[in-house]
């Protein structure tokens, strides 16, 4: 078993160049499980778990860490040794790391505020789905846009990336953010979420269907049956990221 798990790796991962990124997702992953087990530890109290890092009374945040950690493994990588190895997983996983703490902490950026246990702060974990989503769809293969790595002219190339973009773009204000992503990366996901009803809260729907409007209706009607899936992704995230505070 595992001289077939070492073959599979060596074929699906090394031989095609794939190492830092899948060393870069594993860093992310487990430094987002590191650090919310971190901080649900210090919110539940635990004296013996290092606190918060407070030099001077000031509350140094975790994503400032991770700001320093993608600069330096950039800096690393585009320097002469970046794509050298063992320094180009080093960099990649330090990267990795850096990204987890600065999404983790996205609500802080997007609000200027301090929103870390709150409903807003929710908004962190999405970043961190979509973040880790990306990158183990490009893992597998897959690559933005429908861009491929055979080039066929400027024309072919600039009429994929809008027309896959515009239909991801207009997916995602119909308040399907996450099959606007997705959409991203497989474009025919794209085409789906582009003829599909709006979500009644969403950008498209105040645009687009007036009130008491037959789409409006069918929208909130449909929006209805679909809420369970928005409870059980709000159990999911109590779960890996603790509740929110009332």
């Amino acid at each position: 078993m595992n001289a077939v798990a070492a073959g599979w790796f060596d074929r699906s991962i090394v031989l095609p160049g794939k190492l830092p990124l899948a060393i870069l997702l594993v860093m992310f992953v487990s430094t987002f499980v590191f650090i919310r087990i971190s901080v649900r530890m210090i919110r539940a109290g635990v004296s013996w778990w290092p606190g918060n890092i407070t030099p001077g009374g000031k509350h140094i945040h975790h994503m400032v860490f991770g700001v320093v950690f993608m600069i330096a493994a950039g800096f690393g990588a585009f320097s002469p040794i970046g794509d050298l190895h063992p320094w180009l997983e080093i960099f990649a996983g330090l990267f990795g790391a850096g990204a987890a703490l600065v999404l983790d902490e996205f609500a802080l950026i997007l609000d200027l505020q301090d929103v870390y246990w709150s409903e807003q702060g929710r908004v962190s974990v999405d970043a961190v789905v979509v973040g880790a989503s990306v990158c183990g769809l490009m893992l597998l293969g897959t690559t933005p846009l429908g861009i491929t790595d055979v080039f066929t002219g400027w024309p072919y190339l600039v009429a994929v990336v809008l027309i896959n973009g515009a239909l991801a773009i207009v997916t995602m204000t119909k308040g399907k953010v996450w099959t606007g992503m997705a959409a991203l990366f497989v474009p025919t996901l794209g085409i789906v979420g582009a003829i599909r009803l709006a979500r009644p809260q969403s950008p498209w729907a105040r645009w687009r269907y007036p009130p008491e409007s037959g789409k409006a209706i069918r929208a909130a009607r449909r929006d209805q049956h679909e809420r369970w899936i928005d409870k059980l992704r709000a159990q999911v995230y109590n779960a890996i990221a603790g509740r929110p505070s009332s």
